[in-house]
């Protein structure tokens, strides 16, 4: 059943058959609409938030000069009969609807700050629009076409456009299959989601970028060489879906790497030896981090691009199809601790002695990544030679003299 809210005006006029402009009081104001069409949630934290609230409670009699108003989306609206309330009958995304704030979530937010604080919103007025009878497509278009006082990001934008579709179904699928729960931020100041870099869907991308031998491959003839650290998605294409959908299987082998990596960086800087010494740069003992599954949190904090070039060595293992050259089981342990012990634990080590400690820097180090890639062909071919000598001794037992 939809629900309905009730709205206290001062005036309204019909702007067109499906939508409404009304002067609302502030003070009676519904500050529990829902949030859904809107691209991302209000920030108290925010500058945006912070000059509405302001406004509001300093000179609420200037409110409405001074504010854009409210766009809010409604399945009917209906005047009572001396028109100083609107009924909004509003059908949520649980309903299949998409109405509710459409643009002012950190307005409403501001009126529900300013209410506890017992502010006197008597004569505080805001423009309210209200669009009638949109569709979800309607709703989303409005949302990313607002104007706004602070921008919204990119991959807010993508997440209404609904282009997150396909990364969010595979990842539930990886929930029910491997009972594993990510926690993933795909919109601006999404409620319960991590504000941790590796726990931004757009990290998901890069990781998956990593593994994108096709793409990026330094013996081939394509233009990169090694995977952009900062490049995320603005927009979602039909090509770079098809070839994200293609990556997504090897998304579970690219989030043991970085996970197995942490841990060995954890041991490595808890060491008894060590006695609370760290002697890696870009790592920060005072902060925790957190990993994009949900089982893994670390008492140290690192750019979200550390993993980065460790992941991307192993592409090197993977044919022209992303299938694994060999068991991903049988060499994923030994490798990420050969690429440990050999380069990165010393490059880093050094990278701190140098006084470097900038951490995006030092993961974007275009040397790193040289050398971690050419250290996985070396480390591959020594694998096979020894599967070939294997192979040769086994049939030379065989033969019969």
């Amino acid at each position: 059943m939809p629900k309905t809210w009730n709205i206290k005006i001062d005036k309204y006029f019909q702007a067109s058959p499906h939508c409404l402009i009304a002067t609302a009081h502030v003070d009676t104001f519904p500050t529990d609409l829902p949030l859904e069409p809107n691209i991302r949630e209000p920030n108290r934290k925010s500058a945006t938030y912070k000059q509405i609230f302001d406004s509001l409670t300093t000179q609420p009699e200037l409110f409405f000069s001074r504010h854009g108003g409210i766009v809010l989306s409604a399945s009917q609206v209906k005047p009572n009969k001396n028109k100083t309330q609107l009924e909004l009958e509003i059908e949520e995304v649980s309903e299949g609807g998409s109405d509710g704030i459409i643009n002012g979530g950190h307005t409403v937010l501001a009126f529900e700050q300013a209410k506890n604080y017992k502010c006197d919103l008597s004569k505080a007025r805001v423009k309210v629009t209200i669009h009638i009878g949109l569709g979800e497509e309607e709703a989303k278009d409005i949302a990313l076409a607002s104007n706004t006082t602070s921008p919204v990001d990119s991959r807010s934008k993508v997440n209404a456009l609904g282009d997150y579709k396909f990364i969010k179904q595979y990842l539930a699928h990886l929930e029910r299959e491997q009972n594993r729960k990510f926690r993933i931020a795909y919109y601006q100041n999404q409620s319960g989601a991590p504000k941790n870099g590796q726990c931004n869907v757009n990290h998901l991308f890069k990781l998956l970028n990593c593994l994108d031998r096709n793409k990026y491959n330094p013996d081939g003839r394509t233009r990169t060489k090694h995977p952009p650290v900062s490049k995320t998605p603005s927009v979602i294409t039909d090509k770079e879906r098809e070839r994200f959908t293609t990556l997504l299987p090897l998304l579970s082998q690219g989030l043991w790497i970085e996970q197995r990596l942490y841990e060995i960086i954890q041991e490595h800087i808890t060491s008894p030896r060590r006695k609370g010494v760290n002697d890696l740069a870009s790592i920060d003992t005072r902060k925790t981090i957190l990993l994009p599954d949900s089982k893994y949190s670390f008492g140290f904090g690192a750019p979200a691009e550390l993993a980065l070039p460790i992941v991307a060595a192993y592409r090197v293992f993977l044919d022209k199809d992303y299938k694994w050259i060999l068991p991903f089981d049988e060499f994923a342990e030994d490798f990420l601790q050969h690429l440990w012990n050999n380069y990165f634990r010393k490059y880093l080590i050094s990278e701190k002695i140098a006084g470097n400690t900038v951490g995006a820097k030092i993961c974007r180090n275009h040397e790193i990544w040289e050398s971690l890639y050419v250290s996985a062909q070396s480390y591959l071919n020594g694998r096979l030679v020894k599967m070939v000598n294997s192979s040769k001794r086994e049939e030379l037992t065989l033969t019969p003299n």
